[in-house]
């Protein structure tokens, strides 16, 4: 696996370069997520991507998400993302093309079945998506049987109940709305993002206290 992914992940679907630089420069300070996923359907993806890789690469671990085929993968990580996520179950391709270029391959799995297929086939780390339509404690369940795994939870994650998914199991978080309100994020209100991260910090301390 290439970097290693801390326990929570910014998702950033639909937002200009200049609203993701401004809530990178909040990131940098926070103590639990350190990394932020570009969504590959926003416009300009490409660009934003490498522009915040150039400025913070290094500092924070910059991906790309809705990954849905080898030929964005492959775009996106010419311009210099390290992790890939996508919404259902990568190709073969895709992931091998991830461990032959030090990529952390995150795909989406679901059921039992689908999770332990992807990590067979080679996947870092399995997104849950959607999970909250399933309880808290999925992960746990479906671990007992198979081992401790890395699922990274996505969908429904904010403060109020990250602590309560991550001792559910997962060893991860991915969220889009549960850490930065859009309006702050829009507006570019610096004082605001840095209050909402320090919240959602807060809240993972708690699981090292």
């Amino acid at each position: 696996m290439g970097v290693r992914l801390s326990v929570a992940t910014g998702i950033f679907r639909g937002y200009t370069y200049e609203q993701v630089r401004v809530a990178a420069g909040v990131l940098l300070d926070s103590r639990h997520v350190r990394n932020m996923e570009i969504t590959l359907n926003t416009e300009g993806a490409f660009e934003t991507i490498r522009r915040i890789v150039d400025e913070f690469g290094g500092r924070l671990n910059i991906g790309a998400g809705t990954v849905l085929d080898l030929e964005g993968l492959k775009r996106a990580a010419d311009c210099g993302a390290r992790f890939a996520l996508a919404p259902d179950m990568m190709t073969q391709e895709m992931l091998d093309y991830c461990r032959e270029n030090d990529i952390v391959s995150v795909p989406g799995g679901y059921t039992p079945s689908e999770i332990r297929e992807l990590f067979r086939r080679g996947a870092d780390v399995v997104k849950v998506f959607p999970a909250n339509e399933l309880s808290h404690g999925y992960a746990r369940k479906v671990c007992e049987p198979m081992g401790d795994l890395p699922l990274m939870a996505v969908g429904g994650v904010n403060a109020e109940n990250v602590v309560e998914v991550i001792e559910g199991g997962y060893a991860y978080v991915g969220t889009a709305g549960g850490i930065f309100r859009k309006a702050d994020l829009v507006a570019c209100d610096e004082g605001a993002l840095r209050a909402s991260l320090e919240i959602f910090d807060r809240e993972l301390d708690r699981l090292t206290a």
